[in-house]
């Protein structure tokens, strides 16, 4: 099982990092690469055929403003993309709050799909990675399973009332 995380920047690196720490929970690996797909379109294509000839099954792209790098991966693979939208906090950023980013990442061609995951979600990008390669591991299916009912164990343990306002 291997997940290969993509960012288009070093300075996107702390939001990603949060995918990686949701893998390793799960016991996933994965490898991480910071590749702009405006800045270096030719290494990106290659790093890509490595990651698939390294074994990679799912990937995770985070992008911010035009936020290119999930669609031009999925251009790239057959394997499932799951793109971040990202806030960008660069010089001369546009204040879109990561809305630029979710519609560049969304607003895919047909055949071209890119599943998306809500604005600096890395969190859920992994999870859904995780949810995509269960399918095919029964042991990461019970972790997931696992994890599923202590989540609603937590959340029902007080059964709804003690809540002071």
């Amino acid at each position: 099982m291997k997940v290969a995380v993509f960012f288009g920047s070093k300075s996107d690196t702390e939001k990603m990092t949060k995918a990686a720490e949701v893998l390793r929970d799960f016991g996933v690996d994965y490898e991480a690469y910071v590749l702009s797909a405006h800045r270096a379109g030719d290494l990106l294509r290659r790093t890509v055929e490595k990651v698939e000839n390294d074994g990679c099954e799912v990937i995770i792209a985070g992008a911010g403003l035009a936020a290119a790098l999930p669609g031009v991966i999925a251009g790239e693979t057959t394997l499932p993309v799951i793109g971040v939208p990202l806030e960008s906090v660069s010089a001369g950023s546009n204040g879109l709050g990561g809305m630029d980013a979710l519609l560049s990442i969304v607003q895919m061609p047909p055949q071209i799909p890119v599943a998306t995951v809500g604005i600096g979600n890395a969190k859920n990008a992994a999870y859904l990675a995780v949810e995509i390669l269960a399918v095919k591991y029964p042991e990461l299916r019970s972790k997931l399973v696992d994890f599923r009912k202590k989540l609603a164990d937590d959340a029902a343990s007080n059964g709804g009332t003690g809540v002071e306002l």
